[in-house]
Formats: structure tokens, C-alpha cells, sequence
């Protein structure tokens, strides 16, 4: 008769015992005792108290290390059945230094205990219970740890995500991220945007770091540093500049699309197709057949103007403006001024402002009101306003993680006059200078994230809502934070509340310059 072995195989039933024994029915088979088991052997009085041995079970296994415990004890010596702070020497068979601390850290063993005791293989305790007393120490009987990697930790410590880190306005790595930022705008430019946020994050994690990378190395381990971007850091490091980024900083292609994108209300895709009809300049527009919509011809107008930096003067001077406009129109309304100036710089390229009223529902039909007043002042140059399109019902949770929202909202280029501009900026035929101007109107109960959202920096909201939705399982947008577990908004009425939240410490507006 047959049956089948665990393998699946037919064998003879007279085959599964082995010839001249009897099958020893399983319930009556002896175990031999162990020292884990509840009933070890009782020590004999220590010979050797200064010693004090802990056998490492990691690929010894429970029966032999049961079995080594027993002699051990039997000759006199000290075995611990667990590392306590007393254990003078750690002895372990088929493993290596490292391979026994990182075991002994999983253990949660304290560092102190670690570094004080003697790592040694097993041939030292045989070696010792054949001569009855410990024997000396030989190089050949310890377990070899690399010292560089046990003893040279990660030179920094970088978070995973911006949103729960601080990054500085002003850093200690910027040869490096000027390097890098650049590459990520000429992919933006041949629209590769994995490749264009992989660099950016790249040069996010640098200027988080608390002084200059001198050595490629100090950077093992941090997260959000690829291989290409390691290559343009380890090339900078060592020989000043990389070829690459200079190559793209002197090419043809590149310096025409920084060129065409400055260029009020032109895109990449638009000036992508103008650059292969052999657009190359700004001025090469006034000489070709290309049509401008409103927004493209007042930025051709004032190219000059509107790339040259708004200071943080002018902004508030922007602000002023703004608020009588506000308040003339709908009393008790406030602004905040939002975007690069909120995080603390000194110079941007536009001005940012978000308007609301305590009381919800007033802020509707608001914007109008002020366009029209700026108007009549004769202060806008280019006025363009959206309505507010957002339904939380309908567009809250549902919609995808964007960039944009759904504000009412007013994009524009203000006349500042001369008394509010910068002295060395102004000529005496040209008394005034175009400044962009985005307007912004919130409700009340949307503000807090309004606030949030348009404070940046970009890649900082990015990762905010990247952490929402990955760690989360929330979406965040500049309107609301919705809970998919509860399927429900949860409501803020401050920054504080809305990261407190997502289970996040609070990173200031100053410190959010990723």
C-alpha cells in the first residue's frame, strides 16, 4: 500500500520509518530540556563572576544555545538568559559583526550596552570551556564590525516630504539648488514635469540642510536626491561648475523660452510653437504675423516692467492701494497679502493679495466692485476676472489635486506711480511702472485654506497635498480638507488648525520657502 509524502510523491507506508526502529508515537517523544524552556539548569556557584556571557540565539538556534547555557553554567561561568547591562561578552556562531549589532538594535538593546561589551564568535567560548576559565581575547575571536558604518551615522537628517520640514528663505547650499532649479525649468520648458519636480525636490532637500555640502557623501541616504541629481551635486562639489547645467544655461533653446514665458500671459505650449517658428525674443514678435491675445499684447507692452522685481516696498505700497479700493466698496473687508512677500522675501515678480469679509456671503459680487473702482482711478492696465466656480457638494473630495482653484478672481497689471516705486527703477519720461497684480476673493469659511494654499511655496503645497492624500487618505485643496474615512469636511478657521489636522507641526509661512 501507498500513500504520499509532503512533496507530494507516492512511497511505500513501510518506507516512512527507518529500518531496525520502532516510529516513536510523536506524544511520547522526550524533549530535551532548554534553558528558555521553564526549567533550566540550576548554575553552579560562579567561578568567574567578572565575566559575564550572553549567547546570541540569532542562527545558533534555541536547542544548542539551551545546550551551551547548561555548559557554560557547569563550568562555573556566568550565562545570562537575556542582555541586560551586566553582560561583559556577547558570543555568537555563523554571523558577522555587523550582521550581530544590527540584530542586538532590533532588539532595542541600549547603545550604551553595545558599545561596552566584547562581540566575539563562538570559538572563544569553546575555546574557554575547554580550558575551564576564560580565556584571553584574540584578534581571531572577534566579530569584525565595520567601524565607518557603525560608527559614521547620516551626516543630515531630511523628512521625506516638504510640508514636514522648515526650509529657509535664506540657505547655505545655493551654488547647488541654482544649479539645480535651473535644470527643473528647462524640463518645465520641454514640458517633462516628473523630471522638472524630481530637481526641484532635489534642491528643496538642500536647502533644508544646516550648513554647505562639502563632500558628496555627506549626503547618503537623504531622501528625494536621484542619481541625476547626485551627478550635477558631485560634479559642482569637485570641479566648481557642471557642464551640463551651463551647456543648458548658454543654449539657444533655453535662454528663448525664459525669454518668451516672461512674457505676460504666454505658456510653455505657446511659446514652444513660437520658438520652432523661429520666435526667439520678445522683440521678434513685433515683426511676425503671430496673433496676441489681450493678455499677451499688455505683456509685450510692458515686457520690460514686468520682469523687473517688485520690492517689498512697492507691494505694500500695492496693498494700500488695494485696501481703500476694498474698503470703499464693501466696509470691514480684509486683505492679506499673500505668496513670496508672506514667506519673507524682500523682491518677487508679482503681487498676491486674498480678500474676504467675517461675514459669510458678503464677499459675494465683491470683485467687480473693486476692478471697477481701480478703473476709475485709471490704475489697471490689464484687468482679466474669473467668477468663483466652486461647489464643495459637487467639486470637494472628487475633484483631483490641482494647482489652481476656483476663486473669484482678478488677473491684472496695475499702474504704480512713480512716488511708490523704487528711485534707481524710474526714469524721468516714464513716471510709473507695471507691476502684476493678482486679486483673490475667499469666503469666510474657506479662507484659513485659501491662506494656505496661496502662500506657497509651490512645491511645499505639493507636497501638503501629497502627505494629505498618501499618509492621510485626505484631500486638500485651497478650499477645504476632506476626511475619506469619515467622508466628511473638516472645517479650520486657521493654519495652525488645518496642519494640526493632517497630524502635522506647524511650519510658519517664513519657513514654507521649499
Amino acid at each position: 500500500m501507498r500513500t504520499a509524502d509532503l512533496g507530494g510523491n507516492r512511497v511505500p507506508r513501510r518506507s516512512r520509518g527507518v529500518r531496525g526502529l520502532a516510529m516513536v508515537p510523536l506524544k511520547r517523544r522526550r524533549v530535551a530540556p532548554s534553558a528558555s524552556s521553564g526549567h533550566p539548569s540550576p548554575p553552579r556557584t560562579p567561578q568567574h563572576p567578572d565575566v559575564v556571557i550572553f549567547l546570541n540565539e540569532r542562527k545558533m538556534g534555541a536547542s544548542r544555545r539551551a545546550f551551551l547555557t547548561r555548559l557554560g553554567r557547569s563550568k562555573g561561568f556566568v550565562v545570562e538568559e537575556s542582555c541586560s547591562d551586566s553582560v561583559t561578552h556577547i558570543v555568537s556562531e555563523h554571523n558577522s559583526g555587523e550582521e550581530v549589532q544590527a540584530w542586538l538594535e532590533s532588539q532595542s538593546i541600549p547603545k550604551g550596552i553595545v558599545d561596552s561589551v566584547h562581540l566575539l564568535d563562538i570559538s572563544w567560548f569553546t575555546e574557554s570551556m575547554g580550558s575551564g576559565e576564560p580565556i584571553s581575547i584574540q584578534d581571531r575571536h572577534k566579530l569584525k564590525v565595520n567601524d565607518k558604518l557603525r560608527l559614521d551615522p547620516p551626516e543630515f537628517t531630511v523628512k521625506n516630504y516638504a510640508c514636514q520640514r522648515r526650509t529657509p528663505l535664506k540657505h547655505n547650499n545655493t551654488h547647488l539648488t541654482h544649479a539645480l532649479e535651473l535644470l527643473a525649468e528647462s524640463a518645465a520648458f520641454g514640458e517633462n514635469e516628473g523630471r522638472s519636480v524630481a530637481f526641484t525636490r532635489a534642491a528643496s532637500v538642500l536647502k533644508t540642510l544646516p550648513r554647505s555640502v562639502q563632500r558628496i557623501e555627506e549626503l547618503r541616504g537623504l531622501p528625494c536626491l536621484g542619481e541625476h541629481s547626485l551627478r550635477v551635486i558631485k560634479e559642482i562639489l569637485e570641479y566648481g561648475a557642471s557642464q551640463e547645467v551651463e551647456s543648458t544655461r548658454q543654449s539657444e533653446q533655453y535662454q528663448a523660452m525664459k525669454a518668451l514665458t516672461g512674457i505676460f500671459g504666454v505658456g510653455v505650449k505657446t511659446a514652444d510653437r513660437w520658438y520652432r517658428e523661429g520666435v526667439r525674443r520678445p522683440s521678434d514678435l513685433m515683426d511676425s504675423e503671430q496673433k496676441l491675445n489681450q493678455a499677451q499684447q499688455a505683456g509685450l507692452q510692458h515686457y520690460k516692467d514686468l520682469n523687473t522685481c517688485v520690492s517689498k516696498a512697492e507691494a505694500d505700497a500695492i496693498g494700500v492701494i488695494v485696501d481703500q479700493a476694498v474698503q470703499a466698496v464693501l466696509p470691514g473687508a480684509q486683505i492679506t497679502l499673500t505668496g513670496g512677500f508672506r514667506r519673507g522675501k524682500e523682491s518677487g515678480h508679482d503681487v498676491d493679495f486674498l480678500i474676504t469679509h467675517p461675514e459669510e456671503g458678503k464677499e459675494e459680487g465683491l470683485m467687480p466692485k473693486v476692478v471697477n473702482w481701480l478703473d476709475t482711478q485709471g490704475l489697471l492696465l490689464y484687468q482679466k476676472t474669473t467668477r468663483n466656480s466652486y461647489l464643495e457638494s459637487k467639486d470637494g473630495p472628487a475633484r483631483p489635486p490641482s494647482n489652481m482653484d476656483r476663486f473669484e478672481r482678478c488677473f491684472s497689471i496695475f499702474k504704480l506711480e512713480s512716488q511708490s516705486c523704487s528711485p534707481p527703477e524710474r526714469e524721468k519720461s516714464h513716471q510709473w511702472k507695471a507691476v502684476r497684480v493678482d486679486l483673490v476673493v475667499s469666503p469666510f469659511s474657506q479662507f484659513a485654506f485659501a491662506v494656505l494654499g496661496w502662500t506657497g511655496s509651490k512645491l511645499f503645497e505639493r507636497d501638503l497635498r501629497r502627505y494629505a492624500g498618501q499618509v492621510k487618505n485626505m484631500s486638500l485643496n485651497s478650499h477645504s480638507l476632506f476626511d475619506s474615512h469619515q467622508r466628511c469636511f473638516l472645517r479650520a478657521t486657521s493654519e495652525e488648525e488645518i496642519f494640526s489636522l493632517l497630524g502635522l507641526e506647524y511650519i510658519p509661512a517664513c519657513d514654507r520657502n521649499a
